[in-house]
């Protein structure tokens, strides 16, 4: 069974903030980069999410399964005018709660997001995750995802 998308307002904000925090959080034993300014959940403002509702690009989506939230999706779409494949949807954040990993769900909302793309009129999608997360790197070339290029990142200290 497929998992509902249903799309986040306002009223699940900390529902939200609480599932990025883990999957942020997660991502921290990938790169020094990625450590978080914040030291609890409770320090976490809601602004960022708050700022999507008001960007018509980015969509939250709740991921429900059987009347439960198992995770959530972040998707913006952009364009590349000039090329080819000009029109995309990125998956900026996936997340499933650990208690429902390995059932499928993280598959079944990926050909989700590319039913939604197609829906868009998007012809590609677009996902980026740590270099150093052997997990997500296998689990977006087993949904058929393959490498195009590589983020260098420095830190300004």
């Amino acid at each position: 069974m497929t998992p509902e998308f249903v799309e986040a307002s306002a009223a699940d904000l900390d529902d939200l903030v609480s599932r990025w925090y883990a999957l942020a959080t997660a991502m921290e034993a990938h790169d020094e980069l990625n450590e978080l300014e914040y030291t609890a959940l409770d320090d976490v403002p809601d602004d960022g999410f708050r700022a999507h509702f008001d960007d018509e690009s980015i969509t939250d989506y709740l991921i429900v399964h059987e009347d439960t939230t198992i995770g959530f999706v972040t998707l913006r779409e952009g364009a590349h005018p000039s090329r080819r494949y000009s029109q995309y949807l990125r998956i900026v954040n996936l997340a499933i709660d650990e208690a429902h990993r390995n059932q499928g769900h993280g598959s079944r909302v990926v050909e989700r997001v590319r039913e939604l793309a197609r829906e868009r009129g998007c012809d590609h999608l677009k996902v980026s995750c740590e270099w150093h997360n052997e997990d997500a790197r296998r689990f977006y070339r087993e949904a058929g995802f393959r490498q195009k290029q590589v983020d260098y990142a420095e830190p300004l200290e």
